[in-house]
Formats: C-alpha cells, sequence, structure tokens
C-alpha cells in the first residue's frame, strides 16, 4: 500500500488560516499587527523572488510589511545603521535580511546585529543557543526545521521514543532539526541519529528510522531499500535536474528532484513529503508563525 502523502502546501493553507484569524483577534483587542521588515541588497533574481513571495504572504495574513531595498554598493557601515534602526522601531517585530549579501560586506555581522528578539529566521547565536536549551527557552526556531516537525505533528506522526535518522548536519536545516527532535515535547522526545558524508555505513542507519529526515542536497540519494517499511519520510533536498516546458505557461521551468527516490519509496515508507510541494511551502509559513510570536512577546501575551 503507497504511503500518505504530506502535503505542505495544504497544511501552508490550514496555518496561514490559523495567523490570518489570530492576528485579527490581536487587531481587535490591541490595536496592533505584527510588523515584518525585509531587506534587500542589489537585484539577485532568486533573492528578489524569494523576497516577493515573503511580502505577498505576509500581507496575506494582515502583517504590516516592510520592504527595504538597498543598492548592491551600500557600505557595511550603512547597513548595520539600518538593522540598528529596525532593532529599535516598536512597530517592527521581524528582521530579514536576504542573503547571498554583497562581498564588501560580512554576512556573519550583519546577522548579528540583528535583535535576537526580532530574529524571525532563527539564525542569531542567541537564538541558537535557546533552541539548544529547548524549552520556554525557545523564541525563533529556524523556519524549515519547524516546517519538518510541523508536517510531522499535523500528520499523526508518534515522535515519542521513535528512532529518528537525520540525513545531512547543516546549520540551517540538519543540526538544528536534530536538536528539535530530542528535546521535550510535541512532535519530539525522539532518540537522534545524524548521518552525514563520513559516517561509515549511512544505509544501516537510515533502516532502523521510524522518521527519515533527509537534508543532504543529493538527488536520489536514499535508495528504496534503506527506508524502513512504514516509516515517515520527510524529504528536504529540491535538486535541479534539468528543465521542461510548462503545460501552463508554455515557458521553461525547472526540473526538481528530492533526495529520495520518491516513486519507489512511497510504496515502502508510511507517510513521505513529496517535491515540490512537501517541505518547501512551509519555511515562509513558520516564518510569519515566527513574527506572530515575536508581537506576542511583545505585548505580553504569549
Amino acid at each position: 500500500m503507497s504511503a500518505k502523502i504530506i502535503k505542505g502546501t495544504e497544511v501552508r493553507e490550514k496555518i496561514l488560516e490559523e495567523i490570518t484569524a489570530e492576528v485579527a483577534q490581536i487587531k481587535e483587542k490591541h490595536g496592533v499587527v505584527p510588523g515584518l521588515v525585509t531587506i534587500l541588497v542589489g537585484e539577485n533574481p532568486a533573492s528578489m523572488s524569494y523576497v516577493t513571495l515573503k511580502i505577498k504572504t505576509a500581507h496575506r495574513v494582515g502583517f504590516k510589511e516592510v520592504q527595504d531595498s538597498q543598492s548592491v554598493d551600500i557600505s557595511e557601515e550603512d547597513l548595520l545603521a539600518l538593522i540598528d534602526k529596525y532593532n529599535n522601531d516598536d512597530t517592527i517585530n521581524g528582521i530579514l535580511v536576504q542573503l547571498p549579501l554583497p562581498d564588501q560586506i560580512d554576512e556573519k555581522k550583519i546577522l548579528n546585529a540583528i535583535n535576537p528578539n526580532k530574529d524571525v529566521d532563527g539564525f542569531h547565536p542567541v537564538n541558537v543557543g535557546r533552541l539548544m536549551i529547548g524549552g520556554p527557552e525557545v523564541k525563533f526556531p529556524p523556519c524549515t526545521p519547524a516546517g519538518i516537525q510541523e508536517l510531522i505533528v499535523r500528520s499523526g506522526v508518534e515522535t515519542s521514543g521513535a528512532e529518528v535518522v537525520v540525513v545531512g548536519r547543516s546549520n540551517i536545516v540538519g543540526k538544528p532539526i536534530a536538536n528539535m527532535m530530542l528535546q521535550k515535547g510535541p512532535g519530539a522526545n525522539s532518540t537522534v541519529t545524524v548521518v552525514h558524508t563520513r559516517t561509515k555505513d549511512m544505509a544501516a542507519h537510515c533502516k532502523r528510522a521510524d522518521v527519515l529526515i533527509v537534508a543532504a542536497g543529493v538527488p536520489d540519494l536514499v535508495k528504496p531499500e534503506w527506508i524502513k517499511p512504514g516509516a515517515c519520510v520527510i524529504d528536504v533536498g529540491v535538486n535541479r535536474v534539468g528543465e521542461k516546458i510548462s503545460e501552463k505557461t508554455g515557458k521553461k521551468i525547472a526540473i526538481l528532484k528530492g533526495d529520495v527516490d520518491f516513486d519507489a519509496a512511497k510504496e515502502i515508507a508510511g507517510w513521505i513529503t513529496p517535491v515540490p510541494g512537501g517541505v518547501g511551502p512551509m519555511t515562509i509559513t513558520m516564518l510569519m508563525k515566527n513574527t506572530l510570536k515575536s508581537l506576542k512577546f511583545h505585548l505580553g501575551i504569549e
């Protein structure tokens, strides 16, 4: 029997509806809405496309959204001053600096300048430390790992006591989701193993997994024989493997593949995310959720 397909597009819609309703309630009671600023330096097409989607989503859920576009030759000093301005603006609850940044700017210095209580991406060292401690210390979990955990919880997958294997050790996905899955709480309480390029027998570890989270960036890395029957498989990989002509627009579009051989894996797994349409739609959704949380912290209603 084929696996249950975990559709991130459907979960996204439900969460955005929940956020929209809560924003309306807060506006009625407190007279404010969450404020999100996106700082875009230069005109990188991929960054511009991603920022546009963030803006569209923020408007949809009723946020105040500020798009602050800066010239590609902005100095590091001026960019730091801009961040300081928004750090001190009480109408702004979330600050995003879209990466990558030009060569003259130290990305680490810029990200570390953001007030940790407005760091809705969850990348500031303070928020990384809060995530490590867990529990009520956590303010803003990184958006993609938070989306992964949300998909697992809302799909009814049991994680307490489960064997979770994470393929990949990046700071963006692998390390944080591993940490989140071993904490106490819903969608966690798991026994976690992280495998990577230096793991001696990756397949053996994957075969033990009740929940297999793959974020390696290698198309079809995980073979069907690596998957435990009935396991939950979360494929974070988005790999461009070619182009095709869209039937809707007649234009060229990328052919995307995940890190898991989806067609074969779905006949073995109990749950599985598709690529595209699985984890991807959750990242901006959780960004909106973190921005709402930031306002609630500010108002003292969390």
